[in-house]
C-alpha cells in the first residue's frame, strides 16, 4: 500500500521554486516533486513538535503551511503553502 494512499491533505495551488532552491536540489539529486508530495500529504519533514502542531491547526483554520527538509551537507529547503492555498513555494530559508 502506498505511503500516500489517502491522497493530499490540502490543495497546493500553483507550485513554484526559487532558482537557488532548484540549484541546490539539482546539486544533491533530490526531486522537488518528491518533496512536494511529502508536503501535501502532511509529512512536514524536520520541524519541531510545536511547528508540526501549528501546521495541523493551520489545516483546520486556513493558515499558511510550512515544511522543512534537511538535505545532505547540513543544508535545508522549506516548502510554504500560502493561507489561501493558491501557491506552494520551494525555497531556501535564506530566500524567506
Amino acid at each position: 500500500m502506498s505511503r500516500y494512499a489517502n491522497g493530499p491533505r490540502f490543495p497546493m495551488g500553483r507550485p513554484v521554486i526559487t532558482p537557488s532552491a532548484q540549484a541546490l536540489l539539482d546539486e544533491v539529486d533530490i526531486s522537488g516533486i518528491l518533496l512536494l508530495a511529502r508536503h501535501i500529504h502532511g509529512d512536514w519533514g524536520d520541524l519541531s513538535v510545536e511547528d508540526q502542531t501549528a501546521n495541523e491547526l493551520a489545516l483546520l483554520t486556513g493558515r499558511r503551511l510550512l515544511s522543512s527538509y534537511d538535505l545532505p551537507g547540513g543544508r535545508k529547503v522549506w516548502i510554504i503553502t500560502e493561507a489561501d492555498r493558491s501557491v506552494t513555494t520551494i525555497l531556501l530559508p535564506d530566500n524567506y
